[in-house]
């Protein structure tokens, strides 16, 4: 049983914050109207101000005019689209997304449904009970799980952590997760500081955060491996992220 609507409408009258969600898409052709359709609904149930800013990168399988659909469905004031004219790269589409943005807390998320958007009520919730500054998801503390992968990805996840944790200390269970709220300010100042474009973005956004004197918290979720489409992860990223862990390292 949820308690979320009771969260958001206690929330929704004590302090009118909008919501952005930026969404980068690149072939999420059949995902990305069922990711939308439980943003809005999450948003709705619990009475939250939104705007979901969906940044898609030329996708060749038609991501765009089901985006296009979308606006047409929900309102051109809830789906913003931004899109580009080719594959730029995770950082850069956050970057192009900010500019965007005219919420002042921002949620960054996966558009392939492995997050899923009933936890965004405990993103506010957990914001609110310590004014973080950044409220990360993790599957890897007390109440966090993965599903849908083999033992093989499992693995590969773990050590990206533990690599990344022993040499960049930052601090949190999870730094290659990518399903954060932030302050809108904050996340500013993090992406101006921020080098890295790649899989390295998410985890150089965190160190930064350390180095800026933000406060982070953590909620725990569910991940759960994509249902369609092919992951993005594959052995040029794994050498990507390797290097870019690397050069991270050095810089700090």
């Amino acid at each position: 049983m949820t308690t979320a609507i009771n969260i958001g409408t206690h929330m929704a009258s004590t302090t009118p914050h909008k919501y952005s969600v930026l969404l980068p898409t690149y072939n999420e052709r059949e995902n990305l109207p069922i990711i939308t359709w439980m943003l809005v609904k999450a948003f709705k149930d619990n009475e939250l101000d939104f705007e979901i800013i969906i940044i898609d990168d030329a996708s060749p399988d038609g991501t765009l005019e089901v985006a296009k659909q979308l606006q047409k469905a929900f309102g051109e004031d809830k789906i913003v689209l931004r899109p580009r004219a080719g594959k730029l790269g995770l950082g850069t589409a956050y970057v192009h997304g900010i500019q965007n943005a005219t919420g002042d807390f921002v949620f960054i998320m996966d558009a392939d449904m492995s997050h899923h958007p009933k936890f965004i009520p405990e993103f506010i919730r957990k914001q609110k009970e310590g004014n973080y500054d950044v409220v990360t998801g993790t599957r890897y503390a007390l109440g966090g799980s993965v599903h849908g992968w083999d033992l093989r990805r499992k693995l590969t996840s773990r050590v990206a952590n533990f690599l990344a944790d022993t040499l960049l200390t930052p601090g949190v269970s999870d730094l290659t997760g990518s399903f954060r709220l932030y302050k809108k300010d904050a996340l500013a100042a993090m992406i101006r500081a921020t080098k890295s474009k790649g899989y390295v973005f998410q985890m150089e956004m965190m160190v930064r955060a350390r180095q800026m004197n933000f406060n982070i918290g953590e909620v725990p979720i569910t991940f759960v491996d994509r249902v369609f489409g092919e992951s993005k992860l594959g052995p040029d990223e794994i050498v990507g992220y390797l290097k870019g862990l690397w050069a991270l390292f050095l810089d700090i």
